[in-house]
């Protein structure tokens, strides 16, 4: 398991001194992509093979969110690579050693001059070290979304959104999804599945569905075709 140590900033919290499931991502992101790094197949490996690893979905379990001031551990591990897709964990950790969030998520190995994926070889997988998976109800990779959703107001993709890979990085559409969610709903889970990426001055679309304990926002392109379909389920109180 590769590990991140970090205390949570100001910067990091919302009007409640938490975090948020955006910031939960980040923390997940980095950690992978830091694990990459200190491995020797990180941004600069993969810029020189023309490859990338591009995310095809979360799934994000809660316990509670991490608060302003308190250190935590994230902690990340790859567990299986078949065909041209990898499988990682991660979780947080608090001080009192009691996992409070843990993730799985699904990555599919891009050659960036075509935009195709292939198959990961050689040391893009070899350095990885795999892991026992993590004990947590693996849910299917596809959302089903509802047939009957409300349109909301479009909006343009901006530079603030973009990455390294010249499109909107998976956190933003988190970000963007999170909007949708009425005041005082308390995420349990996150489910995300990315579909196609945006890119600078596209338009989004959102249609959302909301029942009692589930949101699901399908964040689409002007053909009504998504970028990612994101779903949160409500905590169950205990």
């Amino acid at each position: 398991m590769y590990k991140m140590n970090t205390r949570v900033r100001y910067s990091e919290v919302d009007q409640n001194r938490m975090t948020t499931m955006t910031q939960v991502v980040n923390y997940f992101q980095d950690c992978s992509t830091f694990h990459s790094e200190d491995i020797g197949v990180g941004l600069d490996y993969l810029y020189q093979q023309h490859r990338a690893w591009l995310l095809l979905g979360w799934q994000i379990e809660v316990e509670r969110f991490p608060t302003f001031g308190e250190s935590i551990d994230i902690g990340t591990w790859a567990y299986e690579f078949k065909g041209m897709l990898g499988y990682r964990n991660f979780d947080i950790v608090d001080q009192q050693g009691k996992r409070i969030a843990s993730a799985n998520s699904i990555w599919t190995y891009i050659d960036t001059d075509t935009n195709h994926p292939v198959k990961p070889e050689g040391e893009a997988i070899l350095k990885y070290e795999l892991n026992e998976p993590l004990s947590m109800e693996y849910l299917p990779r596809k959302i089903k979304v509802p047939n009957e959703l409300i349109e909301k107001e479009p909006f343009q993709i901006l530079k603030m959104h973009i990455d390294t890979n010249h499109h909107v990085n998976n956190s933003k559409y988190i970000e963007f999804a999170l909007e949708y969610l009425e005041k005082g709903f308390v995420i349990g889970r996150m489910r995300a599945e990315y579909k196609q990426a945006a890119v600078l001055g596209d338009m989004i679309y959102p249609k959302i569905s909301k029942e009692q304990d589930n949101v699901v926002v399908a964040l689409n392109n002007e053909e009504d075709k998504p970028y990612v379909v994101v779903e949160f389920t409500r905590k169950k109180e205990v």
